[in-house]
């Protein structure tokens, strides 16, 4: 896959953070609204985060390589996109996979989030 895609990839994991650290429940439900996490969902894994932390940073820092990982595969990618939390833990993150096949048929990228929690 091509270096645009996996930044096609990145922003659709970290619009996710954007909307978690901003209790955007509903939105976040909807960017995936076949899928398990429904607003109260991402709320209540939120809000073990909440006890950890006040913030999610969304700053330049946040969109950072170093808080992106990909797991290439021929037909799946393994993804994190890890939370950039004000003490510098950097232990809690939301995980996914990308469907390459539907991703080429839908011409974006098809992201699934699998876990939202600490590693």
């Amino acid at each position: 896959m091509s270096r645009a895609f996996r930044v096609l990839v990145r922003n659709a994991m970290f619009r996710r953070v954007e909307l978690a650290a901003f209790g955007r429940w509903t939105e976040l439900a909807a960017v995936e609204p076949d899928s398990e996490w429904d607003a109260v969902a991402w709320m209540d894994a939120m809000a073990a985060y909440r006890e950890e932390y006040d913030e999610i940073g969304t700053g330049p820092g946040s969109r950072g390589p170093e808080l992106f990982m990909v797991t290439e595969g021929p037909d799946t990618w393994t993804v994190r996109q890890t939370f950039d939390d004000p003490e510098g833990d950097r232990d809690w993150g939301i995980s996914a996979t990308v469907d390459l096949a539907a991703s080429d048929e839908a011409g974006e990228a098809v992201v699934t989030v699998t876990a939202v929690g600490p590693l």
